[in-house]
């Protein structure tokens, strides 16, 4: 199948490629530094009792840190938006918004550390949870509860890639006065915007494509909503897991390039699934456009990942060894192909019957698409591939 790989621009004035370039260059003033600075500083001195120069101590605010959420929010077309330690952090914000008694819908292929999250941990604080196809709006309708306050998806899913409606979820959700939460981890705003969409809030693990290198951790919400922004910024100040100045300062760094970065590593999707679709050991190749249908108008490219199932399970564990180039390794997004097993890596926290039911099997890889030259990536794959 003929897929067309593009970048985007969004809104009105400047294209997006060019506020990510222009992230934070005018953001200091007192001396022009196109870089912003690193304020490596726990706290700040006061220039008279009562009087603060704006800032007091790093958890509450940072310079390096507010360029980044003030960038951040204009890229992502929102009032405000904040940043944390990781993208499970930013999660775990947005869930402690939620009261005892409350009840939370996620996608039933939601990422494994989420699942983790909300059944292993706010489970204990009388957080009740339930996970459905989110694609599926009666599903979704039927397991609406009086107390149900957030409705969490992700769009495609991780690993399978499949993508639902977000607007119809949040008109939906709307109706019956649910949060609509985001995970665009997989899309960034360079390809798909869901506050524009009706979404609530929209979360994201910035260690991936937003910071684009595998060199931090780092997680980022973002809303349009005030009451939300006001009580995450308590949560945020109050909690104290916040982002270190120098990985806000990283991570401007990367978001500049992640443009030129998500075109070439889509670019490089786009053909690597088309390649795999055809592959005599393959089964199924999980790809934006592929095997599920794209929610029209909704993303501007199908983003960088790709996931399939082989025909037999003992040569995906032959495979990730075999590879040379494309690395095995957790996390995905960053400028280095990655492989990962999400059986025993990134969902094996999902009870095995759970994982056996949705597809995420032992025959299943999940694959980060780099931006290295697409002819070596086929060859190490083909290379992989061939039994012995």
């Amino acid at each position: 199948m003929e897929k067309k790989c593009f970048g985007s621009g969004a809104g009105t004035g400047q294209k997006l490629a060019t506020r990510l370039v222009q992230s934070g260059v005018r953001f200091d003033q007192a001396t022009g530094a196109v870089s912003v600075p690193i304020y490596q500083s726990a706290t700040y001195r006061h220039p008279a009792p009562g009087e603060t120069t704006g800032f007091d101590y790093t958890r509450i605010n940072n310079p390096t840190r507010e360029a980044l959420e003030e960038s951040f929010a204009a890229l992502e077309g929102a009032k405000t938006a904040f940043s944390f330690a990781s993208g499970m952090a930013a999660i775990t914000a947005v869930m402690m918004l939620l009261e005892a008694g409350d009840h939370v819908i996620l996608g039933e292929e939601i990422y494994g550390g989420t699942y983790k999250l909300m059944d292993w941990i706010l489970s204990k604080y009388n957080i009740s949870t339930s996970y459905v196809d989110v694609g599926d709006s009666a599903a979704l309708e039927a397991a609406i509860l009086p107390n149900t306050r957030a409705v969490l998806l992700e769009s495609p899913s991780n690993p399978l890639l499949r993508s639902a409606d977000i607007a119809a979820v949040a008109k939906l959700c709307k109706s019956h006065r649910v949060l609509t939460v985001v995970d665009n981890t997989l899309m960034t705003p360079y390809l798909q915007r869901p506050l524009e969409l009706g979404a609530d809030l929209v979360v994201y693990s910035a260690t991936k494509f937003l910071g684009g290198h595998n060199d931090l951790l780092a997680g980022l919400v973002a809303t349009n909503n005030q009451r939300l922004a006001g009580d995450l910024a308590v949560i945020q100040q109050g909690a104290g897991f916040v982002l270190s100045p120098q990985e806000s300062w990283l991570l401007l760094r990367g978001m500049k390039t992640l443009a030129v970065r998500m075109d070439r590593q889509q670019e490089n999707a786009c053909r690597l699934a088309e390649w795999l679709n055809g592959h005599r050991e393959v089964e199924t190749v999980y790809f934006p456009g592929y095997n599920e249908v794209e929610v029209p108008g909704q993303a501007d490219g199908p983003g960088a990942m790709i996931s399939f199932s082989l025909k037999d399970a003992a040569l995906a564990k032959e495979v990730v060894n075999r590879l040379q180039v494309i690395t095995f390794a957790e996390s995905l997004g960053g400028v280095e192909s990655l492989i990962t097993y999400p059986y025993l890596q990134t969902h094996a926290d999902m009870p095995p019957e759970t994982r056996q039911r949705l597809g995420i099997h032992e025959r299943l890889l999940r694959l980060s698409v780099g931006i290295e030259d697409i002819s070596d990536l086929q060859a190490d794959l083909e290379q992989a591939l061939t039994r012995k």
